[in-house]
């Protein structure tokens, strides 16, 4: 790994209510001292077999490569919820790891998952479930939200202690509320705060 630790927030977000949750996770990682954060999403896959995206977005974050997965020291990774499950971008973008399986370059890092519905019982602990499975076949530790957190106990939108979701109604109207926002907060210091730990033992 390289000699500045970082974690690598890694999104899909079609209308930008994923990628607001994933700024914020990003503070929450840079609260943890000697922590950064490296903000990447995914290109959107196309039926159509010509279709090729661009190698660098038109704005916001980089696209991931397989090096920004080898070498952060921890992943907090980000969908919105398709029929209960993660979006196929950010799936095929995972299912070309099998590199990174095959070395076991992601044994023992922590990783944590976050993401965004239009209804309140749209399928957020199943898409978040859904994430976390190749996350084990990777070997890497889970990291959710503690009911510490008060936001849990008090949300009337997103939140959960699978990690951290968010409402956007069905038109995409609704914003990222402040309790959404600061359990992203929290699920990004508290994956620092893991990989930190690691770090101190290396």
């Amino acid at each position: 790994m390289g000699t500045d630790p970082y974690i690598l927030v890694l999104y899909y977000s079609r209308h930008g209510a994923t990628a607001t949750m994933a700024s914020h996770i990003a503070r929450g990682v840079e609260q943890v001292a000697g922590m950064q954060a490296r903000l990447r999403t995914v290109a959107p896959v196309s039926a159509v077999c010509e279709a090729v995206a661009d190698s660098i977005p038109a704005e916001g974050p980089l696209y991931a490569d397989l090096e920004d997965l080898r070498d952060c020291h921890g992943l907090v990774m980000g969908s919105p919820t398709r029929f209960g499950n993660m979006a196929s971008p950010l799936k095929y973008f995972i299912d070309q790891s099998s590199s990174l399986w095959l070395s076991g370059a992601m044994i023992d890092k922590p990783g944590a998952v976050f993401t965004a519905s239009s209804s309140l019982h749209g399928g957020q602990e199943s898409t978040l479930l859904s994430m976390m499975l190749p996350l084990l076949h990777h070997g890497m530790v889970l990291v959710g939200l503690p009911y510490s957190e008060p936001g849990l106990m008090t949300t009337a939108s997103g939140g959960t202690p699978y990690g951290a979701s968010h409402l956007a109604g069905a038109n995409n109207e609704r914003a990222v509320d402040e309790t959404e926002l600061s359990l992203c907060r929290a699920l990004g210091k508290r994956v620092a705060q893991w990989a930190a730990r690691g770090c101190a033992v290396e």
